[in-house]
């Protein structure tokens, strides 16, 4: 499974792609005004970083505004993925952005039958939004088996980039059931490490260490 990080923090996404671990970026308005930089200068930044797919989402909610800032975002670097909201106008977009060539991200997905549309309408990335439906008591990993199975009966080739990760266990559950992407904070992608009998483990590895005064260098 792909790890893409979901921040506009350069900082971040440099620590993460020196250890191999980003695939590429996502970025949405909300991260964008979060980093306090303009939106053109801080994606170009990041698509200079990173070799993968970078989201940048429109902001428009019609559908020829969005394609005209979709090729004006598309502009910066070779890889941008243009980000468009799962509406009907969306989906217009999505289907004259890839007929000419882009990749694009649909995003805010939260239905099966939003995922084959999407797919219908030629998207690269599909984001279904797994923490906002577990928010809701809806079980979001469901939503991932749901489009995984409708993808793989008909051959499409729509990446499920699972969205709205909230925790570690989202990581592996997604991958467990197949999700081509999974897009996270830089803090949850790094909580994967984290293990309550690895860090007992090397607390006695230490201490052992300093009572037999083993030293290496």
């Amino acid at each position: 499974m792909k790890f893409f990080v979901d921040t506009a923090d350069i900082d971040a996404i440099r620590e993460l792609n020196d250890l191999g671990m980003v695939d590429g970026v996502t970025t949405n308005p909300s991260l964008i005004k979060k980093s306090g930089r303009d939106i053109l200068e801080v994606t170009k930044e990041i698509c200079d970083l990173v070799s993968g797919p970078v989201s940048a989402e429109v902001v428009a909610t019609e559908a020829d505004a969005m394609i005209a800032e979709g090729r004006r975002l598309a502009e910066i670097a070779e890889n941008i993925a243009v980000k468009v909201p799962l509406t009907w106008d969306g989906l217009k977009a999505c289907k004259t952005l890839s007929d000419e060539g882009r990749m694009v991200n649909v995003t805010l997905c939260f239905s099966a039958n939003q995922a084959l549309l999407a797919a219908k309408a030629g998207a690269t990335f599909i984001s279904p939004f797994i923490g906002r439906l577990d928010d809701l008591n809806i079980d979001g990993m469901e939503l991932i088996a749901d489009i995984r199975e409708i993808y793989d009966n008909y051959g499409f080739e729509t990446q499920i980039l699972a969205a709205s990760i909230r925790t570690a266990n989202h990581m592996s559950d997604a991958a467990k059931i197949g999700a081509d992407v999974a897009t996270a904070p830089p803090a949850v992608i790094k909580a994967m490490a984290n293990h309550v009998l690895t860090d007992k483990g090397l607390a006695q590895f230490v201490k052992d260490a300093a009572d037999a005064g083993i030293k290496i260098v």
